[in-house]
């Protein structure tokens, strides 16, 4: 029970700033290194910081306190740690985890409200392995992104998006196409896709 509490404490008194300085300057050297194409010094780079005790805690806090999916849980059942287990977590966390099956769950497609689409939910623990893996390789890639790429990128959003095509026709007109292509293949019909121009 004592050594429950000590751990309570110690996951309180994390210096979190501090563990996240550590985190953005090792994120720099990796992209600093992928921009000059040093792919050694990129991986030893990626290995040193998903080893760091800094990206472990910070990677079990996005999935146990911050992300807005925190409470949901995975095939284990489990929906929330407390923050001794957030400490045992941080301290056995690797990328070597075991995974475990996601659980499968059916929620609306955005617009209708008969399409559903399948969502998998990993445990609490895969998706920590997965945050601490997305601090390494997040900043490789960063560096070799196109500059009008927007998808899933940190900073960029749907607006950022908008406005580049706003720039890119608003002089002369254009057509953009919109495909929806995995509807094409999940009804059998081949020439289910449906474009629009505009």
């Amino acid at each position: 029970m004592d050594r429950d509490h000590e751990s309570a404490d110690e996951w309180k008194q994390l210096p979190w700033k501090s563990l996240e300085q550590q985190v953005f300057k090792l994120q720099k050297r990796i992209y600093r290194a992928s921009r000059r194409g040093d792919v050694t010094t990129v991986h030893h780079l990626q290995r040193f910081l998903m080893r760091s005790w800094a990206a472990r805690c910070l990677a079990v806090r996005k999935v146990t306190q911050d992300n807005r999916g925190k409470k949901t849980a995975g095939v284990d059942g489990v929906k929330s740690l407390v923050p001794n287990q957030r400490v045992d977590l941080a301290r056995r966390l690797t990328p070597h985890l075991r995974t475990r099956p996601v659980r499968r769950v059916w929620i609306p497609k955005p617009g209708t409200t008969s399409e559903q689409r399948p969502l998998g939910i990993p445990t609490l623990d895969n998706r920590a392995t997965q945050t601490l893996a997305r601090f390494a390789l997040e900043p490789e890639w960063e560096a070799r992104f196109e500059p009008n790429s927007f998808g899933f990128r940190p900073g960029r959003s749907g607006h950022d998006a908008l406005e580049a095509i706003f720039n890119a026709i608003r002089y002369q007109p254009k057509y953009v196409l919109d495909a929806d292509i995995a509807a094409c293949f999940d009804r059998g019909r081949p020439f289910g896709c449906q474009t629009t121009g505009l």
